[in-house]
């Protein structure tokens, strides 16, 4: 009646594993067109450039003229009146009238600002390059994080596919016991050390079943899905690279998001610096337009103007001078942090090229003890049935064989992940 059992439960955890194949399988860039679309973090991102783009236009729009219209009424207890003493005899007389309105238009156009708005347009320019590259790193790293959890799914697949093989094979083990057993061929503790075995492997089988339903939880999570939603992913292949480590670094350096960010973003506080800095230089606009002053004792109530202003700060303690050093010196501590992370990236590009060689040499040795511990199970087996072998060499011989599809397995994906991770530190995933 176990042995029944058992063979059903095995039974349905292959059929489990086989049904999705009636599916259409999920390949990686569907998820990353998907992933892209929904993730929240990487649309908070996408405003901030688009306002990093509002920035610049604003930059660029104080060089323009600006016009400024207003309006007004006003009411007085008295009528504005002017006292005079002419020749001996005081008199008023009226200059305004009690009440009144006005209304003017104004323009005022920049002339000379010492740089000031140049260097603030270059300001902006610089910040918006900066948002822009921030942004094209974050849906790399978003991609690189579908990718792992994609990964994550298709080894835990295949996990669940051993584990399942793995109760089967261990299934067929101990029936084959039982009848040994039954003829007095074998000791019950034979028979006993199968059932262990056995439900031990679905233990583990069903262990492995729920880490599998966690990462397709989790990579749902990533495109947006219900947690309940089933995944069938299409399987990947390790992916060649044939760049010399030389050559990865030279494209990590030249390409990685993280220093072109950190580059613009110092250059962006050099210009903020000096367009600050220009605050000292003389401030020159044009100006022109009509103000109307509505009273009727004055001979012209409307009039068109035109006029140059000057503006120059003599002296303002250190203000804008101290200012203009404190942005100086933040680009100066992010050139400093440029190095840093480059050295980062260059250890991050070799550890990753390492990885590569790595689980390239494992592929083709894994690949072939899965063959030999076939081979070598079906030896014990038969070699248990004629009593040459023991329980325990039929036993370690499946747990190896067990091993070995696992480590095959588990080197092709290391493989695929890190040619992906390789890809992603030199920004051409």
């Amino acid at each position: 009646m176990l042995f029944k059992k058992n063979q059903l439960f095995a039974l349905v955890l292959l059929f489990g594993c086989v049904l999705p194949m009636a599916l259409e399988a999920e390949t990686l860039e569907q998820a990353w067109d998907i992933a892209i679309k929904y993730d929240h973090s990487l649309q908070a991102v996408r405003e901030n450039t688009q306002a990093s783009q509002y920035q610049l236009e604003a930059a660029k729009a104080a060089r323009l003229p600006n016009v400024t219209v207003g309006a007004g009424y006003s009411m007085m207890e008295n009528d504005p009146e002017a006292k005079v003493d002419f020749a001996g005899v005081s008199t008023q007389f009226a200059l305004a009238e009690r009440e009144s309105y006005s209304y003017k238009a104004m323009t005022v156009l920049p002339i000379y600002t010492g740089g000031k708005i140049s260097r603030g347009i270059d300001a902006a320019t610089s910040s918006l390059e900066a948002s822009k590259k921030f942004e094209a790193g974050k849906v790399l790293d978003l991609k690189l994080k579908v990718a792992e959890a994609y990964i994550a799914v298709l080894r835990l697949s295949k996990a669940l596919e051993v584990a399942n093989s793995h109760v089967v094979s261990l299934s067929s083990h101990k029936a084959d016991v039982e009848n040994l057993y039954q003829q007095g061929m074998v000791s019950r503790n034979d028979l006993l050390a199968a059932k262990v075995a056995l439900a031990d492997a679905v233990q583990s089988s069903m262990q492995v079943e729920n880490r599998l339903d966690i990462s397709q939880s989790a990579y749902n999570r990533l495109l947006g899905r219900d947690f309940q939603t089933a995944v069938l992913l299409k399987e990947l292949e390790p992916q060649r690279v044939d760049l010399s480590l030389d050559m990865l670094l030279a494209q990590a350096i030249k390409q990685r998001y993280e220093l072109r960010v950190l580059k613009e973003q110092a250059d962006a506080l050099k210009s903020k610096a000096k367009a600050v800095r220009a605050g000292n230089a003389p401030q020159v606009a044009l100006t022109g337009g009509y103000d109307f002053q509505e009273n009727e004792y004055q001979a012209h109530e409307g009039q068109w103007l035109v006029g140059v202003g000057v503006k120059w700060t003599l002296f303002d303690a250190g203000l804008i001078r101290h200012q203009s050093s404190a942005m100086a010196r933040q680009a100066r501590s992010l050139e400093k942090q440029y190095y840093e992370v480059l050295s980062l990236v260059k250890l991050q590009v070799r550890q990753y090229w390492l990885d590569v060689q790595e689980t390239r040499k494992r592929l083709g040795v894994t690949e072939q003890s899965i063959d030999q511990a076939e081979e070598n199970l079906k030896v014990n087996r038969d070699r248990y049935e004629h009593g040459l072998s023991t329980n325990t060499d039929v036993l370690s011989a499946e747990a190896l064989r067990k091993n070995s599809q696992n480590n095959h397995a588990n080197a092709v994906y290391d493989a695929v992940l890190a040619s992906i991770r390789l890809k992603r530190a030199i920004s051409d995933l």
